[in-house]
């Protein structure tokens, strides 16, 4: 008995890190401008991203996924790609999800619903705070606190809300997780 209870034990673990270390192929493109040992900025180019209003954030990605599944109006499936960010527009938080760089304007399938969006997103330079552990509100707020105030202190200018960037599926563990918290800066 006891040995069936390992051999069980194993194959869920088995699974789990397998599904654990499921990630999106295609990330965000970006240069590394300059780093130092907070943070480091960022060049991003425009791309195109899907988007909905953050009512409840498991709502809004399943919105997002549904999207990225077929909900769309070509009925496509499309791959997932990282980050998936969450930023404060107009006073709403909302979540966005990149779309592959196989897509423009003009091929891009329009979304079956009214509540997402396609939007582009301005290319920019972008000030970030690579951390791990849980995708928490408050290790963000931690970090995104971190990165505020070292900006602050070396006199660059911001220019967006903070920006909440996630890499990793819910099944990887903390410490393997990849968060990024981010704010738009000027650079003069």
């Amino acid at each position: 008995m006891k040995s069936y209870k390992l051999i069980l034990l194993f194959f869920c673990a088995l699974i789990f890190f397998t599904y654990s270390k499921v990630m999106a192929t295609e990330e965000a493109k970006y240069e590394i401008i300059n780093k130092n040992n907070i943070y480091e900025v960022r060049k991003y180019f425009d791309r195109l991203a899907v988007e909905t209003i953050t009512t409840n954030q498991s709502n809004s990605f399943r919105k997002l996924f549904n999207y990225i599944s077929g909900g769309n109006q070509k009925e496509q499936k499309i791959e997932m790609t990282t980050p998936v960010t969450r930023i404060e527009k107009n006073g709403n938080m909302t979540m966005q999800f990149y779309l592959p760089k196989i897509f423009d304007k003009n091929n891009v399938p329009a979304p079956a619903r009214q509540d997402v969006k396609i939007v582009t997103i301005e290319g920019g330079h972008y000030a970030v705070l690579r951390y791990s552990g849980r995708a928490s509100d408050s290790n963000f707020i931690k970090h995104k606190d971190i990165l505020e105030k070292e900006l602050l202190k070396d006199n660059i200018p911001i220019i967006s809300s903070s920006i909440r960037a996630t890499y990793d599926s819910p099944f990887t563990l903390p410490m393997n997780r990849r968060n990024e918290a981010m704010f738009k800066i000027e650079i003069k």
